[in-house]
């Protein structure tokens, strides 16, 4: 198998695993796994079954996750990646551990509809030109009531807080039992605010290797939903929920680091951003692909009721420092902290899959890197008071029908997916978008039904 370890390794991990079970007195794992949208999917098997799933698998049909096999192929397994075992904390009563796996073939080959997969392709593509690449992503999500009745609507917003407010009511509470429940499943968090909006909030976790922090944010997504769920509140990822305020980004921090060396590809004093000509290549393919990538880091219709003026989501294609409407921002660090050089893409949200949205953000910025790609000049004044059109500015995509129609222009971002992800993500994004389109809106009744 493509993702073996070394013998004495693997032996490690089985003895941490099984330790954790019988700390825990663990009687069923939960093996999980991404579609191509990102949903996490997932087969619960008793401890017995342990062993035997370790050394052989389990098979799946795959014909019946988005995204995956037709039914002629549906035959497909999983594998445990034991690196990722970890106790369930909200489940302890049922002694329950989740699993993270890769999806393999029949054959014994990865499979191509993986997402996983997807980025450990890309990952190692970097690795043969000589780069590790480290990120940490901003998700930010909004908590809403439950009614009494158990619906959802009309929408109340958990609290009614600004950002940074600190607030004494049960939001402030759930964040604090969600980084809990963070921190037992091995995922250090390093801050929580209130965000802008009300009802909304942000929990950033540690930087790290783009693989573990993928698994992190899948992670990260199904641990918050479940904490609020037990306190009566619902969480959602989704971008824009409410018209007329801000919505949920996932800004994402990344870096380049030199392979085997430990040290920045970012860095160099020569630059006045303090930037080496590897980090402005890949910051220019970034902003080349910028319009392709959208529809993977931006994949819903609701995606692009955020990416709009006139709020921070970024729609200028641009970079620079102070700018916070530019694309891609170049944080500040400090003069003592030259590793700490990155750059920030500013426009995916939290309903991307991690995998596919780290995957073609980091091809992206590679074909900058082989092109040896420079980024236009940077924007530092503020682009939600600027004529984007006189300026100069190309902007994203308006809507997912546009972001859909740039991917399919744009070989480098669909070689990035591969052609089996590539074909089944247009499949299911244009269905999505054609329902969207002929679906009759209450603004539209609002609007129109009295008038003519």
């Amino acid at each position: 198998m493509l993702y073996d370890i070394t013998h004495n390794d693997r032996i490690e991990q089985l003895a941490v695993v099984d330790d954790m079970i019988k700390r825990n007195n663990i009687r069923f794992v939960r093996l999980q796994f991404s579609d191509i949208v990102g949903v996490v999917k997932q087969v619960t098997i008793p401890i017995e079954h342990w062993d035997q799933t370790v050394e052989q698998g389990i098979w799946f049909d795959g014909s019946s996750v988005e995204g995956f096999a037709r039914v002629a192929e549906s035959d497909m397994y999983l594998v445990p990646d034991l690196e990722t075992f970890a106790p369930i904390p909200w489940e302890m009563e049922l002694s329950t551990a989740r699993v993270i796996c890769d999806v393999y073939t029949p054959d014994g080959i990865p499979f191509a509809g993986d997402p996983r997969h997807i980025l450990r392709r890309q990952l190692e593509r970097a690795r043969n030109m000589g780069f590790d690449f480290m990120v940490g992503p901003e998700l930010e999500f909004f908590l809403f009531r439950i009614h009494k009745d158990g619906s959802l609507f009309p929408l109340v917003p958990q609290d009614e807080a600004g950002y940074f407010d600190v607030s004494t009511d049960l939001a402030h509470s759930v964040r604090r039992q969600m980084i809990d429940a963070l921190s037992a499943m091995g995922i250090k968090v390093e801050a929580a605010h209130h965000e802008v909006a009300s009802g909304q909030s942000e929990i950033d976790f540690q930087y790290g290797p783009a693989l573990i922090t993928a698994d992190n944010a899948m992670t990260f997504r199904t641990t918050l939903k479940a904490i609020a769920q037990k306190s009566g509140l619902h969480c959602t990822f989704m971008p824009k929920p409410i018209a007329g305020i801000s919505g949920s980004g996932m800004h994402v921090h990344q870096s380049l680091w030199k392979h085997g060396d430990g040290t920045s590809a970012m860095y160099s004093p020569d630059n006045e951003y303090g930037l080496s000509q590897t980090a402005l290549h890949f910051i220019a393919g970034q902003l080349v692909h910028a319009k392709a990538m959208t529809a993977i880091i931006a994949p819903l219709v609701n995606s692009y009721k955020r990416l709009v003026p006139g709020y921070e989501a970024p729609v200028y294609i641009s970079w620079g420092r102070t700018n916070r409407s530019a694309l891609i921002r170049i944080p500040r660090t400090s003069p003592n902290r030259p590793q700490s050089t990155r750059c920030e893409l500013r426009c995916p949200d939290p309903s991307a899959n991690p995998y596919l949205a780290i995957a073609v953000m980091l091809a992206a910025g590679l074909d900058g890197i082989e092109r040896k790609l420079q980024p236009p000049p940077p924007a530092e004044e503020d682009l939600y008071q600027v004529d984007s059109t006189r300026a100069g500015f190309d902007t994203l995509p308006g809507s997912l029908g546009e972001a859909l129609d740039e991917l399919k222009a744009d070989p480098v971002i669909q070689d990035a997916l591969g052609q089996h992800v590539y074909e089944r993500f247009i499949e299911a994004k244009t269905l999505e978008w054609d329902q969207y389109r002929t679906y009759v809106t209450q603004w539209e009744l609002d609007r129109y039904l009295k008038i003519f």
